[in-house]
């Protein structure tokens, strides 16, 4: 399945036509970023250089230095925008309902974009040494941005009552360390077993940790 997740790799790059770069006050940040993505998705994180990119780009080095001083500032800068894109659609996919319906329904499918997203594939398949320190010693923009993500509708819940009362930012914190194996272990926890199954199976581990002492339980597919 193909991610729709990727906006940058939909940018076209100008060119000049003429195999000529282009002059540096008339290059988008947008197209320096989309020759970037085409490195790293090709060669890896660490196989990806500067001079690569910027001949990618039709740029000067020195350009793309100005914008971005080394590869990991660009990479950085890739994966912020890619993870965006999935909050949003992740929260367009909520739909209706109580908070905590919308909560599950948003984290499962942000989890299955994350699995079909190309470019933090890539760096799990290859370079996935790069996310340790997001794991083990300090949190990421991009799980900080999550953690947003999960506030927001655990208010949400506590406000309609479809959520049991708790310390948002302990809730918030505790479904994220849950949730993030499902997006880095996922692809050798899904060699053997359909992932839809899996993230199915989280769902009702999600909405049963959620749900209010008392709340009806959900009415399991017939």
């Amino acid at each position: 399945m193909e991610s729709d997740c990727h906006s940058i790799d939909r940018v076209e790059v100008r060119s000049t036509g003429t195999g000529r770069r282009q002059a540096a006050n008339r290059v988008d940040d947008a197209d320096l970023l989309r020759a970037a993505r085409e490195c790293v998705l090709t060669n890896g994180v660490r196989r990806t250089t500067l001079t690569e990119v910027a001949r990618t780009a039709g740029v000067s080095r020195m350009t793309l230095y100005r914008r971005f001083p080394d590869v990991g500032s660009m990479v950085t800068t890739l994966v912020t925008v890619e993870f965006g894109e999935v909050l949003e659609q992740a929260h367009r996919a909520a739909g209706t309902g109580d908070a905590r319906t919308r909560l599950v329904n948003g984290m499962v499918r942000g989890i299955r974009l994350l699995h079909e997203a190309p470019l933090l594939q890539r760096v799990l398949d290859t370079d996935a040494e790069l996310l340790l320190p997001y794991l083990v010693e300090r949190l990421g923009s991009t799980q900080i941005a999550a953690d947003g993500f999960l506030r927001e509708f655990l208010k949400a819940g506590h406000a309609d009552g479809s959520i049991r009362p708790g310390d948002v930012a302990v809730q918030a914190r505790s479904l994220l360390l849950l949730t993030q194996s499902f997006v880095i272990s996922a692809g050798p926890a899904s060699q053997d077993l359909d992932l839809d199954a899996l993230t199915d199976e989280l769902a009702l581990l999600l909405d049963g940790a959620l749900r209010p002492e008392g709340a009806l339980q959900p009415r399991s597919p017939a």
